[in-house]
């Protein structure tokens, strides 16, 4: 154990570390710097160590559209700036239409005096710069590593790990994914859907400057969304039918940029250029409960939500900040952090939180699915006149921002 960590150690005998976080994604690797910076002795526990990111790589396929509150988060960590000379996309607008009716609605970061709405970043730059800070924050990294089972006893709660070793910490953070083993050991159950879609993924060149806004059109068959990357190419999430999602993954590259291109409408232009695509499943997913004996969930491995807001990192990033400041709350007034009290209070604030955001992005997917012609024109007349009243579009803006 590092001298940092011997100072910082909990006065409780039998444990060794104030809390071990499971899972080593962004929100992961976020909550154990966050909490090393905060002054807890912390490990991380991580089956696969990410892979090494260089300005030389093709850009990853898998982005996130980071919000205000994200940035603020990483800054105060110590990476955004990193972050931000490496390699991201600017966005100051969002532009939001309806194949069906035509309405639109326009999110513009300069009417409400903001330079910005956000950025678009590669999921791994974001994880590599996380894991490359973790050892000088003092945590300490064990990968590979994997938790068959652990035990909470009065002060601490022991895992046991697949290579026979055992840690003890006085907290353990499940952020190890939405199938999560450690929620599922917890005996903590999860409500949802499955959408029976996939998200495909990958990389255009579009005919037209993407011109630093993020475009998305409901179509019958889900969102398709054009995200802006910081080469001047579009990244795209097209939600579709599992079915119609393995056909457009099958076609010809030629063919596949002629169907995105009617798909966007044309907005860019045609599709002149296409990476490898990819897919993935989408579901809503809600944990039952955060937290158990000295255990609470983070991230995916508490909620899973549609993509078509682009808020799920965003969200598990605000759970993070939410379990700092309340352990910091919790060691400030003398109190054991993995106390039930404690720990209730942040799952009961971010469950709230999270559980109101799942089902509004799962209001609006079904919203959007409407097809009967009168339906789709109350739709369109709820966007119109939404588009119109700048006060409550900007109370919109400011709750997907984190504001």
């Amino acid at each position: 154990m590092s001298a940092s960590m011997q100072e910082v150690a909990p006065r409780r005998r039998a444990s060794a570390l104030d809390i071990a976080v499971v899972g080593g994604g962004m929100v992961g690797a976020a909550a154990a710097l966050a909490l090393a910076r905060a002054g807890f002795s912390a490990a991380l526990l991580e089956a696969r160590a990410p892979t090494a990111w260089s300005m030389g790589d093709e850009v990853d396929l898998r982005v996130v559209g980071l919000a205000p509150s994200s940035l603020a988060l990483l800054d105060d960590l110590g990476i955004w700036t990193s972050i931000r000379e490496a390699r991201v996309g600017p966005y100051a607008r969002m532009l939001v239409w309806d194949a069906e009716s035509g309405a639109a609605i326009d999110f513009d970061a300069a009417s409400d005096g903001h330079d910005l709405l956000g950025y678009i970043v590669e999921n791994n730059l974001v994880q590599w710069m996380l894991w490359q800070a973790l050892e000088a924050a003092g945590v300490r990294r064990l990968c590979p590593a994997e938790v068959k089972d652990f035990e909470a006893r009065e002060d601490r709660i022991q895992l046991e790990l697949a290579n026979g070793e055992t840690l003890a910490a006085g907290l353990l953070v499940a952020a190890d994914g939405a199938t999560s083993p450690l929620r599922q050991l917890a005996g903590i159950a999860t409500r949802g859907r499955d959408y029976a879609q996939r998200a495909v993924v990958a990389h255009v060149r579009t005919e037209r400057p993407h011109e630093n806004t993020a475009w998305q059109r409901f179509l019958p068959s889900g969102p398709l969304a054009l995200l802006p990357l910081a080469d001047g190419r579009s990244s795209i999430v097209w939600s579709l039918p599992e079915a119609e999602a393995q056909r457009v993954l099958a076609l010809a590259d030629q063919d596949f940029m002629n169907e995105l291109g009617v798909a966007s409408d044309f907005r860019l232009g045609r599709i002149v250029a296409v990476t490898r695509r990819a897919a993935f499943p989408l579901k809503l997913q809600l944990a039952e409960r955060y937290q158990a004996e000295r255990f609470v969930l983070l991230g995916d491995a508490a909620h899973a939500v549609h993509p078509l807001a682009g808020q799920g990192v965003n969200l598990g990033l605000r759970d993070v900040v939410e379990l700092r400041d309340t352990l910091l709350a919790a060691r400030h007034a003398g109190r054991d952090i993995g106390a039930a009290h404690v720990l209730r209070r942040y799952a009961r604030r971010r469950r709230s939180a999270d559980t109101l955001d799942a089902l509004g992005f799962d209001a609006l997917a079904r919203i959007y699915a409407w097809q009967s012609a009168p339906l789709v024109a109350a739709r369109g007349l709820g966007v119109r006149l939404l588009d119109r009243l700048a006060p409550l579009k900007r109370r919109i803006a400011e709750h997907a921002a984190g504001l």
